[in-house]
């Protein structure tokens, strides 16, 4: 539960002293929140414990007092901190008296206890609440679950009751109780086959509150399913597929016949598929192989010169002739000598 002025008392680390509203200390405690202002009401959520020091305030003035704590009231602030030995070494006895009046809880906070740590303490219970609230809701969802795997309904409404702290049934289509628990709790579900009616007509999942303060229970009744079937459009997609269909699915035997066979989406490989369950020498079936094309000759480009000290020479005679060709820039032709044999393309 969140923490509440009595828990705030009774805290050994911050030794608070209940000077007023002694009857009134179970309300709970939303935020702790520090105000100097002579009229912090705008500033108010409700649910606060507002923590002051007097600072611009005559809390000695019984008048003033009465007003100030009247508008606290109203703004829904559950307590009041006056922290002794900043401004007035005790509380005032205007303040005491006014709180008394309205009811407003006082608590003495003493020098050596800061508001950050009233702060941090509230702060912490809220976060401890938080945390059990969580941690609960799981725990009850392993229950029903394994109620609901283990005992059947019957097991599942049980446990569903004692999670809620009440009574729990469940309805057929018809409306007519299936199972209940307690067993007490039979009659008063048989009560509500009207409403359940209704709640049929609605389109799923649907709910509905029944009852309120004025009655004895409060009853709240959830459909469970969507009560739909799917549409005409999305069952024909589950449908099994014809059989000549089928056949593309069949591991592949000879190398694919796209070169990124394996990298292309699954429908494209589908639609490849059946061009790679033949060799890719042997023709297709009905159709006459094709002639052999001539392989068109390659053209060369022709050599170009090499310097002086990278051309090739002959040995003859014992001492080394360079060509014809370096002869020729020279000024010396020689006579041509007769070439045999075929002559190289580009010469």
């Amino acid at each position: 539960m969140p923490p509440t002025l009595a828990s705030l008392a009774h805290h050994s680390a911050l030794k608070l002293t209940v000077r007023a509203g002694e009857d009134r200390l179970d309300v709970p405690v939303r935020w702790a929140h520090v105000s100097e202002l002579a009229d912090p009401v705008p500033y108010m959520e409700g649910g606060e414990l507002l923590l002051i020091t007097a600072l611009k305030l005559d809390a000695e003035d019984p008048e003033a007092m009465r007003r100030y704590v009247k508008r606290l009231v109203g703004a829904g602030v559950v307590g009041l901190g006056f922290a002794v030995g900043v401004n007035y070494d005790e509380i005032p006895a205007a303040l005491v008296d006014a709180c008394a009046e309205e009811g407003l809880p006082l608590l003495e906070v003493p020098r050596r206890t800061p508001f950050l740590a009233i702060s941090k303490a509230v702060s912490a219970a809220i976060a401890a609440d938080q945390y059990r609230a969580v941690t609960a809701g799981f725990a009850a969802q392993r229950e029903l679950t394994k109620q609901a795997l283990n005992a059947g309904p019957e097991g599942l409404l049980g446990a569903l009751a004692a999670q809620v702290d009440g009574w729990a049934a469940l309805y057929d289509a018809s409306g007519a109780v299936v199972a209940a628990a307690p067993e007490w709790a039979g009659r008063r579900a048989a009560r509500l086959t009207a409403e359940v009616e209704r709640l049929r007509e609605r389109p799923a999942p649907a709910s509905v509150v029944v009852g309120g303060p004025e009655h004895e229970d409060r009853v709240e009744l959830h459909s469970l399913g969507t009560g739909r079937r799917p549409p005409r459009r999305a069952r024909r997609r589950h449908r099994r597929r014809p059989r000549h269909r089928r056949a593309v699915r069949r591991p592949l035997r000879h190398r694919p016949a796209h070169p990124h066979h394996r990298t292309l989406p699954l429908a494209a490989r589908r639609r490849t598929a059946h061009r790679s369950r033949r060799p890719a020498h042997a023709p297709r079936r009905g159709t006459r192989p094709r002639a052999r094309r001539r392989r068109r000759p390659v053209r060369r480009a022709p050599r170009r010169a090499l310097p002086a000290d990278r051309r090739r020479v002959r040995v003859r005679d014992g001492r080394p002739r360079p060509r014809r060709r370096a002869r020729a820039r020279e000024g010396r032709q020689a006579p041509a000598r007769p070439r045999t044999g075929r002559a190289r393309s580009g010469r």
